[in-house]
Formats: C-alpha cells, structure tokens, sequence
C-alpha cells in the first residue's frame, strides 16, 4: 500500500509544476554561486518535463537526488537551500509530498538571502500561485508529522525553519488559502 504522502500519479504531476515554480524563483542564488553547475535546474526543467507527462516516474525516481546534490557546489547557506528546493521538486514525481520541501526549502533560501525581509512574500506567493487542483492535492497529504513514512514524518522537513513554513502552508490550504502570520 502506498504512503498517504505519495498522492496520484496525476496529482504528483500537478504539483510538480508548481514545486518546480517554487524553486525556479530561488534558483539565482544558487546559479550566482555555481553557475557551470546545471544540477538544480535540470531537476526544475525535469519535473516541468513529469508535470506535462513528458517524463515516466520511474526515470525520475532514478535521478532524484541529483539537483539537491549541487548543494555542494554552493557557497552559502541560501545558495545551498535553493539547490534543495530543486532537489525537492524533482522528487515529487517519486513522491508528492516533496513539493512541500521544494517550497519549504525555497522560503529558507529566501530567509537566508534577505533576512529583513524574510520568507513572507515568498509563503504568500507560494499560496498565491496554487491552482485549485493543486490546493486539493497538496491538502489531501497528511499533515506534517502525522505520518512517519516520506518527507512529512519526523525527519529533516519536519523541524525548524522548514517545518514550521510546511506547516503554514498546510494551515493556509485549511484556512481557504491565506497564510498565518509566522510568530
């Protein structure tokens, strides 16, 4: 029996498209870093590719951890969030579940990179640019930490700073799409 975070295949491909967006944004500050290191955006342009059926899941399965590997090659922490954000978007064809990380990963790259600002215009952008399907698919996961299996269980996305962005936006998809205030 799959994980409740693996989603449909057809959902795993809506949502990759925007896990793909979400980590598109953030991708400067990794390429300004490493910009002969194409790791990070062959993982967007390949889970665009799986987002349009161009792309089977288990050729992505194979390479998923490609892009976030490129973290590597970065030189700060902001670069380093924004390779796994791609990372996390190309691992949504193995698991839907991951576009949560791609967007979590991309707001800390934007903490990181502008800590005034920080990463509420990103989680309201991030709200902002869910399709309806999209809001049903991400809200039909478990909430975070509520099933031990995948990326939502009690590993690496669910604490800190990436935890508690995957719980605002698991909030905004209950709330009808507006993100609480982070405290």
């Amino acid at each position: 029996m799959p994980s409740p975070q693996s989603l449909s295949e057809d959902d795993r491909r809506l949502v990759a498209a925007w896990a793909a967006d979400c980590a598109e944004r953030v991708l400067p500050l990794f390429e300004a870093e490493a910009p002969e290191d194409d790791r990070p955006r062959d993982g967007i342009n390949r889970a665009r590719a799986f987002s349009r059926g161009e792309s089977d899941t288990a050729g992505e399965i194979r390479r998923r951890f490609v892009a976030g590997r490129a973290a590597q090659s970065a030189t700060s922490a902001a670069g380093k969030a924004a390779a796994w954000s791609a990372g996390q978007a190309s691992g949504v064809a193995h698991m839907g579940a991951h576009a949560l990380g791609a967007a979590a990963y991309a707001v800390k790259a934007v903490d990181l990179a502008s800590p005034r600002q920080g990463g509420e215009a990103e989680i309201r952008w991030q709200v902002e640019h869910m399709s309806q399907p999209v809001r049903a698919a991400l809200g039909s996961l478990p909430l975070l930490g509520e099933d031990p299996s995948g990326p939502l269980g009690s590993g690496l996305l669910a604490s800190g700073a990436l935890g508690a962005t995957i719980r605002r936006l698991q909030a905004a998809l209950l709330d009808g799409g507006r993100p609480e205030p982070s405290t």
